[in-house]
């Protein structure tokens, strides 16, 4: 095999990988607990979405003394927080890898 041959090669398979990144943004992984009380969503590159809480896991013996907003706060500061820890945990990846390649990007790594 000829170094063009090669090339063309792995331009390809840069675009399969592309490609099929692109195509798990759209996937969507449902993650439960307690029955089904707690539910977080990724998508299929394993980026948090949201989480869904009822009533149940924060008062299993009074489910009805929770009410919407509270929940509905609970969840926007729980995604908040793992959004956050998300970002810097990328940005620790992303600058311990830049190390590794000597800056050079390198699709699909990261």
């Amino acid at each position: 095999m000829n170094m063009i041959q090669m090339m063309q090669q792995a331009q390809k398979m840069q675009k399969k990988l592309k490609d099929a990144q692109e195509s798990l943004k759209e996937v969507e992984v449902l993650g439960q607990c307690a029955g089904g009380a707690v539910e977080v969503t990724f998508d299929g590159q394993t980026k948090f979405k949201g989480i869904k809480i009822k009533p149940e896991a924060i008062n299993p013996e009074n489910p009805e003394s929770v009410d919407k907003d509270t929940l509905e706060m609970l969840e926007d500061l729980i995604t908040e927080a793992i959004k956050d820890a998300t970002k810097k945990a990328t940005a620790e990846m992303e600058k311990s890898m830049k190390q590794v390649t000597g800056g050079i990007s390198i699709p699909g790594l990261f």
